[in-house]
């Protein structure tokens, strides 16, 4: 089992940069698959992005490429998401998860772990 702790989140202005970080416990982050997703008042969450534990592919979705950026330190057992050019509508509660069977991994339901998510807003 594996225990995760986000941080990083706050009031930036559109065109600015934040870093989210997600603190794992229990377990090394290299055995599972990691995602991060967001969720905006009344909607439901959704992917952002992805780093799979084979071969550290990764994937986001369309409104984040080029923008965003998920890593891992595998010494520091924590997990990144780089934010750049940030825009009002990605304001949103970010979550980090993981998941141990990367079956389906754009899907919130593949999941087995979760923070309690870390709230970043950003201002036009």
């Amino acid at each position: 089992q594996v225990q995760l702790v986000e941080s990083g989140g706050g009031l930036v202005q559109a065109g600015g940069s934040l870093r989210l970080s997600c603190a794992a416990s229990g377990r090394t982050i290299s055995s599972y698959c990691m995602g991060w997703f967001r969720q905006a008042p009344g909607k439901e969450r959704e992917f952002v992005a992805y780093l799979h534990r084979i071969g550290g592919v990764t994937n986001y979705r369309d409104s984040v490429k080029g923008r965003f950026t998920i890593s891992r330190d595998n010494a520091k057992n924590t997990v990144y998401l780089q934010m750049n050019s940030l825009k009002p509508e990605d304001t949103a509660v970010y979550y980090c998860a993981a998941s141990s069977g990367c079956s389906n991994i754009y899907s919130r339901r593949d999941y087995n772990y979760w923070g309690q998510g870390t709230q970043v807003t950003v201002s036009s």
